[in-house]
C-alpha cells in the first residue's frame, strides 16, 4: 500500500483530535472505503511544526493516486473546516519514496486570495476562513506501506475474547508507524477473499464464523464461540511486524483464548508474511 503520514493541529488539544476523528471516518477498509486510516498519537506542541498540540494521523491507500485523492478529500472536507486547525506532512524524509499534492490542491478553495510561504524546502499554503487562515503543506510523503497485517483471536465466549482483544489494541498503540483501522481496533466481521456473488471483492470470513460451523469446514478450536480480529497497517514492515507481536503478546496475556493464529490469502494480497512463531 502507499501510506502518509499527516500531523493536525489546532488551538486545543481537543479540536486537533475532532478534526483527526473526523478525518479518519468511513476509513475501515479499502474494500468499501477510499482509504483506511487511524490515529497513530497525540502529539504536544514542541513535537509539531507550529508549536500547538496535535495528533499524527496515518492513512493508506492502494496506491498514490488514489491517496492523494482520498487525502485531499478528507482534509478538505474534514480539516480545513474545523476550528482552528493546520496540517503538515509528518513522515520521515528516510521512508518517503514519493510525494502527493495536499495543500497545493485545496490551495484552490481560496478563489484566488490564498497565498504561499516556503521554510528551505517546504512550501506551505494560506487559505483565508472565517476564523482567520488555514495553513496546509503544500506536498505530503509516501511510503511504500504495508496494509492487513492481522491475528485472529478465537475464545470461549464474546467477554473474554474482546478482553483479549481490547489488551492487544492497548499494545498496539504504543508502537510506532501502525494503526488499526477497524472501530475501535477490532474487526467481528472478517473477510476472505472473494465471494460466491461475483461483485463482491470479499466476503465473511465463514471458516471463523461460530455460528454456522455445522454448515461449512470450519477453523475453530473445540468449544470457540467466538473470534475477533485485529488488522494492522504501517509504514513499513517493521513498523507491522512490531505492532503484531505487540499484541500478540498482550493478548496471550489474558484468560479465555483457546487459539491465536491469522489469515493466509495465498499471496492474493501482497507478497508481505508475517509468521506467528516469528513474533515469539
Amino acid at each position: 500500500m502507499a501510506g502518509v503520514r499527516l500531523v493536525i493541529t489546532a488551538a486545543s488539544q481537543a479540536w486537533a483530535d475532532i478534526a483527526a476523528r473526523e478525518f479518519c471516518g468511513n476509513a475501515s477498509s479499502v474494500i468499501g472505503c477510499d482509504a483506511e486510516a487511524s490515529i497513530e498519537r497525540a502529539v504536544s506542541a514542541d513535537e509539531t511544526p507550529d508549536g500547538r498540540p496535535g495528533v499524527h494521523v496515518l492513512a493508506f491507500a492502494f496506491d498514490a493516486k488514489k491517496l492523494e485523492k482520498a487525502v485531499q478529500s478528507r482534509v478538505g472536507q474534514n480539516v480545513l473546516t474545523c476550528p482552528t486547525t493546520a496540517c503538515y506532512d509528518g513522515l520521515e524524509s528516510e521512508l518517503q519514496s514519493s510525494r502527493i499534492s495536499v495543500g497545493g490542491g485545496l490551495r484552490f478553495f481560496g478563489d484566488g486570495l490564498q497565498s504561499s510561504k516556503k521554510l528551505g524546502d517546504r512550501r506551505f499554503w494560506r487559505v483565508p476562513v472565517m476564523d482567520g487562515e488555514f495553513v496546509c503543506e503544500d506536498r505530503f510523503g509516501v511510503a511504500k506501506s504495508v496494509g492487513g497485517g492481522n491475528l485472529l483471536l478465537c475464545g470461549v465466549n464474546v467477554e473474554q475474547t474482546l478482553a483479549a482483544a481490547e489488551a492487544a489494541v492497548a499494545a498496539i498503540a504504543e508502537a510506532d508507524g501502525c494503526i488499526l483501522p477497524f472501530p475501535g481496533g477490532i474487526v467481528r466481521a472478517g473477510s476472505k477473499v472473494g465471494s460466491k456473488y461475483g461483485k463482491l471483492p470479499a466476503s465473511t470470513n465463514e471458516a471463523y464464523c461460530p455460528g454456522v460451523r455445522a454448515l461449512t469446514e470450519t477453523s475453530l478450536p473445540e468449544n470457540c464461540q467466538c473470534v475477533y480480529e485485529l488488522v494492522i497497517d504501517g509504514v513499513s514492515f517493521e513498523a507491522v511486524q512490531a505492532g503484531m507481536r505487540a499484541g500478540l503478546h498482550a493478548a496471550c496475556e489474558t484468560e479465555g483464548l483457546l487459539r491465536v493464529t491469522a489469515g493466509n490469502y495465498g499471496g492474493k494480497l501482497g507478497k508481505h508474511h508475517f509468521h506467528l512463531r516469528d513474533l515469539l
